[in-house]
Formats: structure tokens, C-alpha cells, sequence
């Protein structure tokens, strides 16, 4: 399997590894956490339809998560990493005794007021975040496996979101069922082991400063991913401007075609 591509550089001097995991960690400065719709759910602004749609469209992400994990693996050719990335399938599509992550998510729905009927159809799903997350799934399924598990870095930051959410929503969102927070509970945990096994790779193969540099833009295109989601939510239901409102009020953006019962040609 191809390797990270270095791209042609000045001549520069490569951080130290523990330099290089200070420079990943301050780019926690352009988290979605810190996106004007997180802190609005932080601070108990969003009314309920607002956060149901967080939730329906966040779910789009949750559940490509073990899609993207399958990726990589099949790229990974060597086995000692398979054995411990495996772990993040089970995590989100569970095991016995493990309900995992989204059924998790799907919890949440129903804790919020959504069925899971509802979040299943991905009818609530905005083309601005559909048309992210696609991106990010065929980012990993096509670059090296290397680059696609640095792309998983914005786990650096993820704890605190988590924390967040358990510590603000109870008492913003007091309506909502506690069984649905068993999510961001179950991933306090989880995306600490991960986010290491994460940053070993990435400080054990970026060993001159083009191929730091490539990781650093890697991660730039993660954070891009998780806050160009939040733009679309905020034009759709903060400022209530939704796909084509100026012509219409109707939902008429399309619904996702990979899985189209329907298709013009069939192999």
C-alpha cells in the first residue's frame, strides 16, 4: 500500500516528537466545540427542534464511523494495527455485551423525541453535511492508511465535548431522557485509548517536517469536516435559511443516493 506523500519542501528541520504532538494539539483551537452552535447548545440556547436536528444530522456521522474504520483496515496491511484498530468497529457497532456507539446514538434519539425509524431514514439529513462526511469517507478509503488514521486526530479533543455535553445539557435541556447521555459517557473512555494508538502512528511515520506538515493539513481537513457540518445546521436552524428557501419551504434536497433501491443501470 502507497505510503504518505511528502511533498517537495524547503529545507527545514523536523519537530521533535514531543514538539510535533504540542503543534497537533494546539490546532484543538479550530474544534467544532468551539463552532457558534456548539456554544449556543453549551449555553442552553438551542430550543428542542434545533437540537433534534443536531442529533438526526450528527447521526449521518455516527454512523459512518464504522464504514471509514473498515476502510482503513482493508488498506492496512500490517497486522499488529488491524488487531488494535479493529476495536473501534466493535465499539460502534457493538459486540456481546455491548450495545455499542450507535445504538448508543439511536438512544439519544429517542431520549431528544426522535424515533429511530426517524434518524434510520436519514430523512433530516442536510446535503451540507452529507456532502461533508462523504468527503471524509472517501478521504479514508483512498489515502494510505497512515494519512486516514491521522485524519482520526480531532480524538484529541473529543473528551472535552463529551464532558461538556454530560455537565451543560441536564440542566439546559432538563426534558431530556438521562438514558440518552450513555453515548458521550461510553466514548469518554474510548476515544482517549483510541486518540493514542492514533498518535503513535502519526509520530512514529512523519519524521521530517514535509511529512509533519502533511499531517497537520490532514487534520486541518478533519476540523473543516466537523465544522463545515455546523455551518450547515446553523443556516438551517439558527437562521432558519434551509436548502433552497428562497423558493420553497419544502425538504426537497435529496435524501442520499448510494443506497437507492432504484437506479438507471445496474452491473
Amino acid at each position: 500500500m502507497a505510503q504518505m506523500t511528502e511533498r517537495p519542501r524547503a529545507s527545514m528541520t523536523p519537530l521533535s516528537p514531543a514538539a510535533f504532538r504540542e503543534v497537533l494539539m494546539q490546532k484543538g483551537r479550530f474544534y467544532h466545540l468551539h463552532h457558534p452552535f456548539q456554544q449556543a447548545m453549551a449555553n442552553g440556547e438551542l430550543n428542542r427542534a434545533q437540537l433534534q436536528g443536531w442529533v438526526a444530522n450528527r447521526f449521518y456521522y455516527q454512523r459512518m464511523i464504522p464504514q471509514k474504520d473498515a476502510a482503513l483496515l482493508a488498506n492496512c496491511p500490517d497486522a499488529a494495527t488491524r488487531r488494535r484498530w479493529v476495536q473501534r468497529l466493535l465499539d460502534h457497532d457493538g459486540c456481546e455485551g455491548d450495545e455499542g456507539g450507535i445504538d448508543a446514538w439511536l438512544a439519544l434519539g429517542e431520549a431528544v423525541g426522535l424515533s429511530r425509524e426517524a434518524l434510520l431514514s436519514e430523512e433530516a439529513v442536510l446535503p451540507g453535511v452529507r456532502f461533508a462526511v462523504d468527503a471524509y469517507r472517501h478521504f479514508v478509503a483512498s489515502a494510505p492508511w497512515q494519512e486516514a488514521a491521522i485524519s482520526s486526530l480531532t480524538e484529541l479533543f473529543a473528551p472535552q465535548a463529551h464532558q461538556n455535553r454530560l455537565e451543560t445539557w441536564p440542566t439546559h435541556y432538563p426534558w431530556i431522557d438521562a438514558q440518552g447521555y450513555r453515548y458521550f459517557r461510553k466514548r469518554l473512555g474510548e476515544a482517549r485509548r483510541d486518540v493514542e494508538h492514533g498518535l503513535e502512528i502519526a509520530l512514529s511515520v512523519c519524521t521530517t517536517a514535509a511529512l509533519q506538515q502533511r499531517a497537520l493539513d490532514i487534520l486541518q481537513f478533519k476540523l473543516d469536516v466537523l465544522w463545515s457540518m455546523l455551518d450547515a445546521m446553523t443556516l438551517a436552524y439558527q437562521l432558519d435559511r434551509p436548502p433552497y428557501h428562497t423558493v420553497t419551504r419544502e425538504a426537497v434536497y435529496h435524501r442520499g443516493l448510494a443506497h437507492a433501491e432504484t437506479r438507471l443501470y445496474s452491473p
